[in-house]
């Protein structure tokens, strides 16, 4: 993957959330090895936001699209660096 070719990772969550701290610690790991900028989102500052996420953080979208939802349980490492990988090949 190419420097122009980042992935742009959006990260949805809320302060003092112990769960979304991990998911952004995994992502920041997984960015020694893949070319992304991520933006951490807290949903508190904008109602839509709140009203769309606040069941379901912390949630991941990587260029736009919303991939991870915290509905059955929450992104993990691994899930992260498959899904990475994926859309580096």
């Amino acid at each position: 993957m190419s420097e122009s070719n980042r992935m742009e990772i959006v990260l949805y969550g809320r302060k003092n959330c112990k769960l979304c701290d991990e998911v952004e610690e995994s992502i920041r790991i997984l960015g020694a090895v893949y070319p992304l900028d991520l933006r951490v989102v807290d949903i508190e500052s904008d109602p839509a936001l709140h009203e769309e996420f606040m069941l379901v953080i912390p949630a991941v979208a990587i260029d736009g699209e919303v991939v991870f939802r915290s509905i059955t349980h929450v992104v993990t490492l691994a899930e992260l660096d498959q899904e990475f990988q994926r859309r580096g090949t």
